[in-house]
């Protein structure tokens, strides 16, 4: 990543970087908060720890992740699309900032971008880190494929995502909705990805993936309630 953040091919004049979804942002800027009060946050914290050096987070949201990132960490970019949350996510990284001090090291800088086209340098990053994202970019391929091209020889991926159920009848009710209403309702979101098969046919080496349910209620349907949680390499 180093000092100077380039970009490889510059986007498209059709607003590449740029992906507004205002009133889905107010909703998920409410939301995710009172996800992480009904225990997210735990799941943050477990997909952020051990990292170091210089790493980038794909679709940070609100910045709800900038705190739960190591001292360790010398410099996040994050690479936020929406414009509402982008906002709201440089006012979380200046809490961080506020509240770290000089005991903190970490340097967070938010620029505009999409996953698919992301405005960093080849081989630039230790770590990519992405929570609730590859659900909603349009191409998961081509996204993993800039994961790739941005992570250095050995580098780690993070990602936690909902995905596909392993019940059959809940997967085809995820499935029936990301054909119809899903989608238009998020704004993108697709609840019955695969993403772990994803992340390891995109070329990744993946070392450590568990499964989770959140909410972690059972009595009531939720197509987004089944989570893995992951890390994966570039290979050497």
């Amino acid at each position: 990543m180093g000092e100077e953040v380039v970009t490889q091919t510059p986007p498209s004049p059709a607003g590449s970087g740029r992906r507004a979804h205002p009133w889905f942002a107010k909703y998920y800027s409410r939301v995710s908060v009172a996800m992480d009060r009904g225990g997210l946050a735990q799941y943050r914290r477990r997909l952020l720890e051990g990292l170091s050096g210089e790493v980038a987070e794909i679709g940070p949201g609100n910045g709800l992740n900038f705190r739960h990132y190591p001292v360790e960490v010398t410099r996040l970019v994050a690479v936020e699309p929406e414009p509402t949350l982008r906002a709201k996510a440089r006012q979380a990284a200046d809490e961080v900032a506020r509240s770290t001090g000089s005991s903190g090291n970490i340097k967070i800088e938010v620029i505009g971008g999409v996953a698919e086209r992301m405005p960093l340098a080849d081989a630039s990053c230790d770590a990519v880190v992405v929570s609730l994202v590859l659900c909603s970019v349009p191409d998961q391929q081509a996204a993993l494929d800039e994961v790739r091209r941005v992570l250095r020889p050995g580098g780690e991926f993070r990602f936690m995502e909902h995905v596909r159920s392993q019940g059959r009848a809940a997967a085809w009710g995820q499935r029936v909705l990301d054909a119809t209403v899903w989608p238009l309702l998020g704004a993108g979101c697709h609840c019955s990805r695969e993403t772990g098969a994803a992340v390891s046919a995109a070329g990744f080496e993946i070392s450590a993936l568990s499964r989770f349910r959140f909410p972690p209620r059972l009595y009531l349907p939720d197509p987004t309630a089944s989570h893995v949680l992951g890390l994966a390499r570039k290979p050497a």
